[in-house]
């Protein structure tokens, strides 16, 4: 928006916003003196971290940081422009935006462009409806969608005639169409862009029409096509189903990106509603950006052949300097020859589902994809590797995860153990992909006893009150004691919990940030435990041992009664 609203009118909107009706309108508040408190709408959380200050005119969560006023809240719980949540909170108290003529005649553009497409929506859910409709209704049945879902998604049906919609058109609308491209009057005459095509409207974050998708219904050379873009509809930052998922799930915990409408469809009418598509042929840093602004854990699904490989690739680059700490992204490969809408209908939805739940990290797609067709044995491909993978860590932001891959890197190309185990021509096989995988080698590292017992709460926090116990009676077991003691006071008994404390708990990242610091590669999780459960409940032996020493370094003191033990101990020895 080219116009600016002037800043005394934001105040004066901001003053006149009970912050605290306003927020909750959306969430369930609970009274909590002077303030409010919830859990926070931004983050999966069981405890309330949410804080809202009415008096003050802000929130602000302790768990993930979420903070602002009354246009933030709008903004990012609604994926508005800032605009927009200006001319939502004015409405709700009554005012007027005081834009400039030059912004007030922009929005009526904007506003004429939408309403144009609004009714061309309405005109082909009609025509899907009606009795030429009758082909396409089949086609979609044939695909195992019900009313509900055609209705949810708007699902339309453009007529073959070649100025169907234009003649059904109001003439204050007409100009809006062919503004947008949805009429085409490139040979002096109007005529409609999508014939005899099952259409797709694309809806912005507010519900409204920007677009369309048509996929045939005869021998088209183009099996889908798009509106091109326009003054409403950028591709690079729309995401197809994303209104939709986010009307079907208030609390959007992650998004399964896949590569088209029908697939977005197909998962959810087998109940996955939080499959997106985005608008070309490989995920942006405008659509990632789209995409972020609603969860911070997203699962990118490609098919199985070279093309999802290389759309995975590009997705992975274009995700690189948007990599930051708490973002977790995956990404599932298919079997060869299926698409999430084939597969979907073939197993089933918590069969995929496990899929999704399978999803290879980040981290490891991107050295196996750069370390495809390497034999890691060998010093020239171990450099080959290197060469690949550090440009790419290069471009990510500082971050702890940059410097556990770039690590992770280092490793793999000294060869102190090996990657992969692949023997003869790769070929982007990943049909087989889990079954293949080698399991990790792990190098046996010695920790102190501290680091031990630290490691060990991580992988079992259950073990805090042990742990606690045991470091209280030494000196050498002060992180440990720290960490154990955070763990019980906070009530966590599973690692789950525990890592999502330590990601959105500001001052226990402060607290808990270098703790291991000081260790370069970390221990199988088994060894960890077992020398964690050795130091807690020592065997026979390592009992005697320490019994020995402690009543040697006391020898001139000892009672009648020590030095008979001392005695027993040392003959037990021999």
């Amino acid at each position: 928006m080219s116009g600016l609203i002037p800043q005394r009118f934001i105040e004066d909107l901001l003053d006149r916003i009970d912050l605290a009706e306003l927020i909750g309108s959306r969430i369930q508040l609970k009274k909590a003196g002077a303030n409010y408190k919830a859990c926070c709408p931004f983050h999966d959380e069981k405890t309330p971290s949410f804080n809202v200050r009415p008096d003050k005119g802000f929130y602000h969560c302790f768990g993930c940081g979420a903070h602002g006023d009354a246009i933030s809240f709008i903004r990012e719980l609604e994926g508005l422009s800032f605009n927009e949540a200006v001319e939502d909170l004015a409405r709700r108290a009554g005012m007027e935006v005081p834009y400039d003529q030059a912004a007030r005649q922009e929005m009526q553009q904007s506003r004429s462009l939408t309403d144009a497409l609004e009714f061309a929506n309405r005109f082909y859910q009609a025509s899907l409806a009606g009795p030429q409709g009758g082909f396409a209704r089949d086609y979609l049945t044939q695909r195992g969608l019900d009313d509900n879902i055609i209705q949810q998604y708007q699902l339309g049906f453009a007529p073959g005639t070649g100025t169907a919609l234009f003649d059904a058109t109001p003439a204050d609308l007409k100009t809006g169409l062919t503004e947008t491209g949805t009429v085409s009057d490139k040979y002096g005459r109007p005529r409609d862009l999508f014939r005899n095509r099952v259409m797709f409207p694309i809806r912005n974050t507010r519900g409204k029409t920007v677009a369309f998708g048509g996929r045939t219904l005869g021998d088209d050379k183009a099996k889908y096509i798009n509106s091109p873009e326009s003054d409403v509809f950028h591709k690079s930052r729309e995401v197809y189903g994303l209104y939709e998922a986010r009307q079907t799930l208030r609390q959007l915990d992650k998004l399964l990106v896949v590569e088209g409408y029908m697939d977005v469809i197909a998962l959810a009418q087998h109940g996955i509603h939080y499959a997106v598509a985005t608008l070309g042929t490989a995920t942006n840093q405008d659509n990632l950006s789209a995409l972020l602004k609603h969860v911070r854990h997203i699962v990118f699904c490609f098919d199985g052949d070279q093309a999802g490989f290389r759309a995975a690739d590009r997705a992975m680059e274009n995700a690189l300097e948007l990599m930051a700490d708490g973002l977790h992204l995956q990404f599932l490969m298919l079997p060869e020859g299926e698409d999430p809408d084939t597969l979907v209908r073939k197993e089933g939805r918590e069969a995929f589902e496990e899929r999704v739940q399978g999803a290879t990290p980040f981290s490891r797609f991107l050295f196996e994809r750069q370390s495809e067709g390497l034999d890691l044995d060998l010093p020239e491909n171990r450099g080959e590797l290197r060469s690949r993978a550090e440009p790419l860590l290069n471009k990510m932001p500082k971050s702890t995860l940059r410097d556990a891959m770039w690590h992770e890197m280092l490793r793999l190309c000294s060869n102190r153990k090996r990657w992969q185990d692949r023997k003869g021509d790769y070929k982007g096989n990943w049909s087989k992909d889990r079954k293949n995988r080698v399991t990790e080698e792990r190098i046996d590292v010695r920790l102190s006893k501290d680091s031990v017992l630290c490691l060990a709460l991580l992988e079992s926090p259950d073990l805090a009150a042990d742990v606690s116990e045991l470091a209280r009676s030494s000196r050498q077991f002060r992180r440990a004691l720290d960490f154990a003691d955070w763990i019980t006071g906070q009530q966590i008994s599973d690692k789950k919990t525990l890592v999502r404390k330590l990601a959105f708990d500001r001052q226990a990242r402060e607290r808990f940030y270098h703790m291991f610091d000081d260790i370069e590669h970390i221990p199988p999780r088994e060894s960890t435990l077992d020398a964690a459960r050795e130091l807690l409940s020592p065997n026979e032996e390592a009992s005697r041992q320490q019994r020995l020493a402690a009543l040697l370094r006391n020898f001139a003191n000892l009672s009648s009664e020590e030095r008979k033990e001392l005695r027993d101990l040392s003959n037990r020895a021999q």
